[in-house]
């Protein structure tokens, strides 16, 4: 095919800068290349895209078009990068005639991008086709599934049991986004290490997918040879990593069914497993659980949760309550917190305990925070200089490229000064202790906003993240505060938190303070803050409004 005269726009004049020496390869590239301007139109193709479209001409086409024009799926993330002005890591794109795609979108300083399309469909079919995982060397799904058809049927020749573990790995998706997937794919790996040293000879270990596996266990007494295998695949799992120069904490959920009392069939045994596991995560992560009867029943409703939860962010049926903060040593009200509340059309007031960890494990937890902390943010601006607006960060905001931008963008727009707003986060955001994770808190703390730890004290290296990163205050968990006045441990507790954050130049406030011996044991001790049912519970942001008075205030009876 002859290439077509263009005119060399600045966005392909950059890349070919970029490509010198080289720039005669670019024609004759195998990978299909596009240069877009920075008005979303292409204005180079290279041989191999031309192609790739053909007899669609390319020239001047949108992505959009380009995309529709060969009935291609999966190219919304691609397009998505593009309006969001983005680079993004390589995704797959499928046309019309099964082709498959890898893509890459990388912007140019000339406000276009480089569209590259590399074609994957020999390797991914022949993949598909093989026993093997390309990655670990494990088997594959299609392997996992015709060994289990094999052992099913020996088994029930013997009247015996056979056993199926689906296991997840838990914090994984951190690592990728954090560290990127070449660390992932590298951990992923000295995980399937570990499942080979931990099964015997005849058992089989595949991976079905992302951080997915799957083990077969036969010829063993049952339930007690599963329940023991489990046991030793998430301590060992969870063990520590070496890769790269990273120490890596990832762990393992564990689902076990066994046939044929849960299943006689290769795929109601997988599925029944892969129940087991939902509950295995529901219930905390790091565990194993056996399938049940109802199972199936609570994983519809679960799917149900899903659906409506995503409805209720794309109509807004959210809204925030605020609970007072009080100074103990003014008396009076210095800030509130923003506090997430969801009234389900037909299922009432959902609980956030139920409705977050679903919002976090399906990635709408990011969309939420944002829309919690642009709301809260505009609701402060009305409130008195004095008072300040604490907002939530979730582990999965935390990790979010755009966090910086999106706090930014967030008090900016709602003109309030970024010394107001108060972001609080937990230990499990920082649990990789990554210098990605400190440089994210130091940047926060230049635009002026205060970074707090909350929940302190519940996770395992509060004193080691404290040393790391300066906050500007402590939150002392409701586990310590609640009957302080009745147990000396817990007071023993907040004495010492108390003391190290006023060493380390620290504030202190007290969550879940409900009586009048708690606080007084609190204000003995000299905590500075304190918020509770006792002092104020969560309210309307109309009620907060009429709360804030120049007066000192009461506490509430």
């Amino acid at each position: 095919m002859e290439n077509k005269p263009v005119t060399i726009a600045s966005g392909v004049q950059e890349f070919l800068r970029v490509l010198q020496p080289r720039t005669s390869a670019l024609p004759e590239m195998a990978t299909a290349v596009l240069i877009l301007n920075e008005d979303r139109h292409v204005e180079y193709a290279n041989a191999s895209a031309e192609a790739l479209f053909s007899p669609v001409d390319p020239i001047g086409c949108t992505l959009a078009a380009l995309f529709a024009s060969c009935g291609a799926t999966g190219g919304d993330n691609v397009l998505a990068a593009e309006d969001a002005d983005v680079e993004v890591a390589p995704m797959r794109l499928q046309l019309a005639d099964d082709r498959l795609l890898d893509c890459t979108l990388r912007s140019l300083s000339s406000g276009g991008f480089v569209l590259s399309m590399d074609d994957v469909t020999t390797y991914v079919r022949n993949a598909e086709l093989a026993d093997r995982d390309a990655l670990t060397g494990l088997a594959n799904r299609k392997a996992l599934r015709e060994r289990l058809v094999e052992r099913l049927a020996a088994a029930a020749r013997k009247g015996q049991a056979t056993a199926v573990l689906y296991v997840d790995l838990d914090r994984f998706k951190a690592v990728n986004d954090t560290l990127g997937h070449p660390i992932g794919d590298a951990l992923l790996r000295k995980v399937a290490e570990r499942f080979k040293s931990a099964l015997r000879d005849g058992d089989i270990v595949a991976r079905i997918g992302g951080d997915e596996f799957a083990v077969i266990q036969s010829d063993a007494p049952q339930p007690a040879a599963a329940t023991a295998l489990a046991s030793r695949l998430v301590d060992l799992i969870g063990r520590a990593y070496a890769v790269e120069g990273h120490m890596l904490h990832i762990g393992a959920s564990v689902g076990i069914a066994i046939g044929p009392g849960d299943g006689s069939e290769p795929d109601a045994l997988l599925k029944n497993a892969d129940l087991a596991l939902y509950r295995a995560k529901a219930d905390g992560r790091g565990c194993h659980r056996f399938f049940e009867l109802g199972m199936d029943e609570r994983m519809q409703a679960r799917r149900a949760m899903e659906v409506d939860l995503r409805r209720a962010l794309a109509l807004k049926q959210f809204e925030l309550v605020y609970q007072p903060q009080f100074n103990l040593a003014s008396m009076a009200v210095v800030g509130f917190e923003a506090l997430i509340r969801w009234h389900h059309p037909a299922r009432g007031a959902v609980s956030p305990g139920e409705f977050i960890p679903l919002a976090e494990e399906i990635g709408v937890i990011t969309a939420i925070g944002e829309w919690v902390l642009r709301t809260a943010c505009k609701q402060a601006a009305s409130w008195p200089s004095s008072v300040t607006i604490a907002v939530n960060l979730s582990p999965a905001q935390f990790r979010n490229a755009k966090l910086l931008e999106t706090v930014k963008s967030a008090f900016t727009q709602a003109q309030l000064p970024p010394e107001r707003l108060e972001l609080e986060i937990t230990e499990r955001a920082l649990l990789d202790d990554t210098d990605a994770a400190l440089t994210v808190l130091n940047n926060l703390r230049e635009f002026g906003v205060a970074v707090s730890m909350d929940d302190f004290g519940v996770g395992y290296s509060s004193l080691g993240h404290l040393q790391k990163f300066p906050f500007d205050k402590i939150k002392i968990d409701e586990c310590f505060v609640r009957d302080i006045e009745a147990h000396a441990d817990r007071r023993a507790v907040v004495r010492a938190v108390i003391t190290l954050a006023g060493t380390l130049g620290m504030k202190t406030i007290a969550e879940g303070v409900e009586t009048e011996a708690e606080l007084a044991c609190l204000q003995a001790e000299g905590c500075q803050e304190v918020q509770g049912y006792l002092t104020g519970r969560p309210m309307s942001a109309e009620a907060a409004s009429a709360l804030i008075e120049p007066a000192p205030l009461a506490l509430a009876s």
